[in-house]
């Protein structure tokens, strides 16, 4: 007994000591930011504290990390040398969470990507055409009206009229990834929403937004979620595909990162282009006034050849391009459509029907391996009869 007893003492004595040497964070928010100081990141990340978890942990590519509260900050620096890191945050002077930083190495996704590179020209599954919206629709007539996109837009060629119009809508509306995008899913309404300042759209309320100002231009466009290869995902990205007659291609835009991406010759490139070059290693540039939020410049290694090498491994679009397509309303069908690799773990079923009975509201699937009727140039007629 006096043995356990004088080992006891001596273990509690050590982890005293190790406490004394903890840092420590006060605050009087449950939730405050993180910042990675030698990267620049694509949105806001957030800790809240949790202390019924002991550790309470997260794992970091970084080897510095910044904690900033309403009331302190602290830096907390870990390496392969030193992967774990704990410290205290004391919450309103009196709770105490246990929190752990722990780090592993950037995992390099151009390798799986690269693993993804072979579709399947041939693949003849029946997949429906996409189909634009005709500018004259009196939805997207309005839209262009109210928010005066002509004058956004400018007379200069159809890129530069592409491109001002990304970056009016990524000035207009705020990036916000911790929330849903409201119910009514169109231009006119999610702006509306965010238009006193209490609120964002997180990407795909971005990309929706541009969407439907692109056709109220005449631009055939579509918005593309772009996910990783795995089926469960924390985290996929939602930008706009839009055709440039004047180039005679689809060109990449990103409105969260108020991002387009070039080759070597400052030529506007497609997504399609984007995920080759990424495969082959070929060079890539992204436009120097990327940023998120105009709050945090955005980088080719953080943005391209990490983030959105994770997610151009599987693209899909909606069928239909057009004026508040993801509103979920009684009766409606919505249809997409997934562009999958060969390597890719759900190539069945090739159709789904997902039918939420409560809201009378089905969802469609299809994928495809076939990336010339993914990527397909509209044509003169492939638009949707004006309502």
């Amino acid at each position: 007994m006096r043995s356990i007893l004088l080992l006891t003492f001596f273990l509690t004595g050590i982890f005293s000591f190790a406490q004394k040497k903890l840092q420590v964070l006060h605050t009087n928010v449950k939730s405050f930011p993180m910042k990675f100081p030698s990267d620049s990141r694509l949105t806001k990340h957030t800790w809240s504290i949790a202390p019924h978890l002991k550790p309470d942990s997260t794992v970091v590519w970084d080897e510095k990390i910044q904690f900033i509260t309403d009331v302190d900050s602290i830096y907390i620096r870990v390496d392969k040398k030193h992967p774990v890191r704990d410290f205290l945050v004391i919450y309103q002077h009196k709770d105490t969470c246990w929190t752990r930083v722990r780090y592993e190495e950037v995992p390099d996704y151009r390798d799986t990507l690269k693993k993804a590179a072979k579709y399947n020209p041939s693949d003849l599954r029946a997949v429906p055409e996409f189909t634009y919206q005709d500018s004259s629709n009196a939805h997207l007539q309005a839209l262009r009206k109210k928010y005066n996109l002509d004058s956004i837009a400018g007379d200069a060629g159809d890129f530069n009229q592409i491109i001002n119009l990304m970056h009016w809508i990524h000035n207009l509306v705020r990036h916000d990834g911790q929330h849903g995008n409201p119910e009514i899913k169109n231009a006119d309404e999610l702006i509306k929403a965010c238009s006193d300042g209490s609120r964002g759209l997180n990407c795909r309320g971005l990309a929706i937004s541009l969407n439907e100002c692109y056709l109220a231009m005449g631009f055939k466009s579509r918005y593309v979620t772009c996910m990783p290869k795995e089926l469960e995902f924390d985290d996929c990205h939602v930008i706009n595909m839009v055709y440039s007659e004047w180039l005679g291609k689809w060109v990449y835009m990103d409105p969260t990162n108020n991002a387009y991406v070039m080759d070597e010759k400052g030529m506007l490139l497609s997504i399609e282009e984007v995920r080759q070059r990424l495969i082959d290693g070929r060079t890539l540039i992204v436009n120097p006034d990327a940023n998120w939020n105009n709050e945090q410049f955005v980088w080719l290694d953080s943005y391209i050849h990490y983030y959105m090498a994770k997610n151009l491994y599987r693209l899909e679009c909606p069928v239909s391009s057009e004026y508040d397509y993801e509103t979920k309303l009684p009766g409606k069908n919505t249809v997409y459509i997934q562009l999958l690799p060969l390597d890719g773990i759900n190539q069945a079923p090739q159709k789904e029907d997902h039918v939420n009975k409560e809201l009378n509201f089905t969802m469609t699937n299809y994928v495809t391996n076939n990336p010339q009727s993914f990527w397909k140039a509209p044509k003169l007629g492939n638009t949707k009869a004006p309502e």
